[in-house]
């Protein structure tokens, strides 16, 4: 399982992920909005709430929604430029 250590929402339903080998980037989220319980972020302060469960390594929102970070990682992975840092170091600063 790869477990994420930080995650920030950012403008345009992106959301920011580093994993605990480097790898970090950005994945799309808005073509969830229209599906159950991710109708919630259409108030995008909602979007905004996510973090990192402590005990799971997962990104989760208020209302238990969970997305799978195995998922996350593959679709960063597979991106023809994405990030990779082996030292780790700070999200990128807050937009707006």
């Amino acid at each position: 399982m790869h477990r994420i250590t930080a995650c920030k929402a950012e403008e345009d339903y992106q959301l920011w992920l580093r994993f605990e080998d480097g790898l970090e980037g950005s994945v799309f989220l808005g073509n969830l909005l229209e599906i159950g319980a991710f109708q919630l972020w259409r108030d995008v302060r909602e979007f905004e709430k996510v973090s990192v469960d402590p005990d799971t390594a997962t990104v989760t929102w208020e209302g238990g929604i969970r997305l799978d970070s195995d998922v996350l990682y593959q679709d960063l992975a597979s991106r023809s430029h994405p990030i990779q840092h082996a030292g780790g170091g700070n999200p990128p600063p807050a937009v707006g």
